[in-house]
């Protein structure tokens, strides 16, 4: 044999042992199962200091649908958060403030100096379950919200868009003020009195920003959608879905989707980096709550009645967002203010393919429920068109 012949054989054998010994030590790739999915209760947990009443639930929904609730008595939480649209929009950044119209038609009044809703109206069905993991108690109070995780529990979330400038606020007051002046509003209309005092009975003073928030929180446990085909076939209806759904399922597990979409409401509720475009209705680039463009994973349910999708709404179809996962793990970035170390690597090892697209559709529409509440007012105490009609 000929020298050179003798020294690649010993670097082709030095070679295979090395990827053999690499192969060991290896740490195995781990496939998410149904089991780390699941069916979502069919009831709702209340914080023990803020127990259901159908008083408190009447209120809050009189509330949901009232401009009184904004500094220009123009908007109200029902503006982005609308029931014909699984209470979210299909905007790709709401018109709070000094708008006029409503969907396609809604537009700025001129003049305006109001900037549009900084992030995606995400839709508020099935909050009542934010944060909730299989085998685990649920305790609402914890309940991660907004897409910056900024707030937990839905008494909490529920000020926080009267206080936010371009959401309800506007200019005429500042933030610090503005729960004071709905607070004095609601207290001069006998409606509101008569209505938070049964709502509050033990409360001397019933009216308080607390008590908003409460009426406001448990109007919103109410808009639940729990019994989708996948919550049948999870709860023993092997006929729930078909053949292809359910090859589309074990797609959604295999390429990764379930490392983030997973649990009942399919979010494991975590801050994520993925370079998703900003939207052109604002000026500013977005970069998040910690500014590292790390945003929340969204549920992935009701995704049929729920575009735009991502905090940005910059993708109208279920399509394009598997896309863009599928540009993530091949390493393209859209958008220019990420760097590619940044990317969570749970995204950029994700293995979808435009072969597995469609069949993961095809399950994600398994996840849809049609029948929640979507009960409008057709008038509220403070006398002001309702919002939502």
């Amino acid at each position: 044999m000929r020298p050179i012949c003798l020294v690649f054989l010993l670097m082709m054998l030095c070679s295979c042992g090395r990827d053999q010994e690499t192969l060991r030590h290896r740490k195995p790739q781990v496939i998410e199962t149904i089991a780390d999915l699941g069916a979502l209760p069919r009831y709702v947990t209340d914080p023990e200091d803020n127990l259901s009443t159908q008083e408190k639930v009447n209120l809050g929904r009189f509330l949901f649908f009232d401009p009184i609730l904004s500094g220009s008595k123009d908007v109200s939480c029902a503006s982005c958060h609308q029931p014909e649209f699984n209470y979210a929009e299909f905007l790709e950044t709401s018109i709070g403030v000094n708008g006029r119209g409503t969907g396609s038609k809604r537009r700025f009044l001129d003049p305006n100096d109001i900037p549009f809703v900084k992030r995606n109206s995400q839709s508020i069905l099935n909050t009542a379950f934010n944060g909730i993991t299989n085998h685990e108690t649920y305790r609402p109070e914890l309940a991660p919200m907004f897409w910056d995780l900024r707030a937990k529990g839905l008494e909490a979330q529920a000020l926080e868009p009267i206080k936010t400038l371009e959401e309800m606020r506007g200019n005429a007051y500042v933030d610090h003020q503005i729960l004071d002046e709905i607070i004095e509003r609601i207290n001069k209309i006998p409606a509101y009195n008569e209505l938070f005092s049964k709502a509050f009975p033990t409360d001397p003073k019933p009216v308080t920003q607390k008590n908003l928030a409460k009426a406001l929180a448990s109007f919103e446990r109410t808009l639940i959608a729990t019994n989708t085909r996948f919550d049948q076939y999870m709860r023993g209806d092997s006929n729930a879905l078909s053949t292809s759904e359910k090859d589309g399922l074990n797609a959604f597990l295999v390429t990764g989707c379930a490392k983030c979409h997973s649990g009942p409401m399919f979010s494991d509720y975590k801050l994520h980096t993925l370079a998703v475009p900003d939207t052109d209705n604002r000026a500013e680039s977005d970069a998040g709550f910690n500014q590292n463009y790390a945003f929340r994973t969204p549920t992935l349910r009701n995704l049929r009645f729920t575009a735009p999708y991502m905090h940005s709404g910059k993708f109208t179809t279920l399509d394009q967002v598997l896309l863009f996962y599928e540009d993530v793990a091949g390493g393209k970035i859209l958008n220019p203010n990420v760097k590619a170390g940044s990317i969570d690597s749970l995204a950029t090892h994700m293995d979808v393919n435009f072969k597995d697209i469609s069949r993961i559709v095809e399950f994600l529409n398994t996840l849809n429920d049609d029948s929640f509440d979507k009960t409008i007012p057709e008038t509220v105490p403070s006398g002001l068109p309702v919002v939502g009609l």
